[in-house]
């Protein structure tokens, strides 16, 4: 008998890693959960890119091809909308391909914030949600409220709301 529990083992990582993680969970059911922070997920996309926050091509850094569509592992994602080193469009995507195929999937965006999280609130906030995710998939603790009813997106400050499409108080002419 070892001292892992192999029915209960859970992955995370961020920005090379979260992409690990990402594929990773494409190839096993080994993992019971995971976590995906600031993953590149659309390698022909990311390998014609450039990281933002330096300007170099990223072709150097990213194999060619690669699939996603066998994902059967519960995953948390945190992308942020300020990230400079890999295009946040590619956590939305991934995202809303996981959601498609209906997967257990979440994705937090904390609005401002870079490749990694720097304002201390923020990463207590993400501390306790990651802490939760792997406490309900590896110990069996209940889900947390987050996770059943989900978590209203919050606009930037001073943004535009999005133009309603019909319904009420979504009359034509209005912008």
């Amino acid at each position: 008998m070892g001292c892992v529990d192999e029915k209960a083992i859970g992955i995370q990582g961020h920005s090379w890693g979260g992409y690990q993680t990402a594929y990773l969970i494409t190839q096993t059911t080994r993992f019971k959960a995971a976590s995906a922070g600031a993953p590149v997920t659309n390698m022909t996309s990311a390998y014609g890119g450039i990281r933002w926050g330096t300007g170099l091509p990223r072709q150097f850094q990213y194999e060619r091809t690669q699939s996603r569509i066998g994902v059967k592992t519960p995953l948390l994602m945190l992308h942020n909308d300020k990230d400079e080193a890999v295009p946040w469009q590619e956590g939305i995507q991934y995202y809303l391909a996981l959601r498609r195929l209906d997967k257990e999937v979440y994705l937090f965006n904390y609005v401002g914030e870079a490749h990694g999280l720097r304002q201390r609130k923020n990463q207590q906030d993400y501390t306790v949600r990651l802490q939760q995710f792997f406490d309900h998939h590896l110990k069996g603790a209940p889900k947390p409220e987050w996770m059943t009813k989900g978590e209203p997106y919050a606009p930037a400050p001073g943004a535009r709301p999005p133009i309603p499409m019909g319904g009420e108080g979504g009359g034509e002419g209005e912008e």
